[in-house]
């Protein structure tokens, strides 16, 4: 009977790798550089030599290993297939598990991508312990989203479910988002959202507020709102309404018993929650109003240990 997984959680610049028990423990966690040179053409083989190491070092045998699984910056569907990653820079629709499989001398391998992986490892062994429909936000320079179903990821046809930042809230607006469209959430509710709130709202008066001189950031922005500063309590209402109809918008269609919010604007603490759900509970439709909202407590930890949960189901 297998005793371990491997989990791999892929970033831009470097790969977090977890050695796990079946039971989620983690054993041992370490990461390497993502070499993004030559198309990427190094990422995988390096992941599979590490893999390697590692067993070798421990003196574990392949028939100990349940599989290793993997997320990715980009969209995977069910089977194993990613349809290009540009932070990776690989720009050709491939199948992510058979390749790195057959680096690992056959080890089962399982492919997802990086914000479902981590909505895993949070319904698993995290804030969505005890779940079964979760949706998890993640906060950061952008709003990603992963979907969890019955305990089990919802990938969708092209695996790309989950993509909450692009819902478009604002069809009036004129500005550009990186994905090319206009008036999508991350526009406003991603931690360069809310900075970009904030200076609209300092160009537009001369209120006094503790962001007037010095640094502007999602950090800097709501430690000001735990100190009471108007000009930021009325960015955080704006910023929590887009959040809230967003995700009414989701709880409508996916009814989850929680929303588990992560990423680095969530760091802030408890202090943001209640200005995503008010606005959440009054757009939402009534029979989808008792979701939960949470924050996430995996951290960084948390690709990696859903990663190993998709080898070991």
């Amino acid at each position: 009977m297998s005793r371990y997984a491997f989990g791999i959680d892929v970033g831009g610049t470097s790969v977090k790798l977890g050695l796990l028990t079946i039971d989620g423990e983690v054993v041992e966690k370490w990461e390497i550089d993502t070499d993004t040179s030559e198309g990427g053409k190094n990422i995988l083989p390096d992941i599979a030599a590490s893999v390697k190491d590692k067993m070798a070092e421990k003196g574990i045998k392949q028939e100990d290993v349940a599989g290793a699984g993997i997320g990715l910056p980009g969209p995977v569907d069910e089977n194993g297939v990613i349809n290009k990653a540009v932070n990776l820079h690989w720009d050709r629709k491939f199948n992510i598990a058979e390749e790195l499989s057959n680096l690992l001398s056959g080890m089962h391998v399982k492919a997802g991508n990086d914000a479902n992986v981590a909505a895993l490892g949070e319904v698993w062994q995290g804030a969505g312990k005890g779940y079964k429909d979760m949706v998890m936000v993640t906060l950061g320079t952008g709003v990603g989203g992963g979907i969890i179903h019955d305990g089990k990821i919802v990938a969708g046809a092209d695996g790309a479910a989950g993509e909450i930042g692009h819902l478009c809230i604002r069809p009036d607006e004129t500005v550009s988002c990186n994905c090319g469209n206009c008036g999508c959430l991350e526009q406003y509710a991603s931690a360069t959202g809310i900075v970009r709130l904030v200076k609209e709202e300092l160009e537009a008066s001369d209120e006094d507020s503790l962001l007037r001189s010095g640094e502007v950031s999602a950090k800097t922005f709501w430690e000001a709102v735990g100190k009471g500063d108007k000009l930021c309590i009325r960015v955080a209402e704006r910023f929590g309404r887009y959040l809230g109809i967003g995700l009414s918008i989701i709880g409508g269609v996916l009814n989850p018993e929680v929303f588990v919010i992560g990423g680095g604007v969530s760091r802030s603490g408890d202090l943001i929650l209640p200005f995503i759900e008010k606005n959440f509970k009054a757009h939402v439709f009534h029979a989808c109003a008792n979701a939960k909202f949470v924050r996430a407590t995996l951290g960084n930890d948390a690709g990696l240990i859903g990663a190993a949960k998709m080898v070991i189901d």
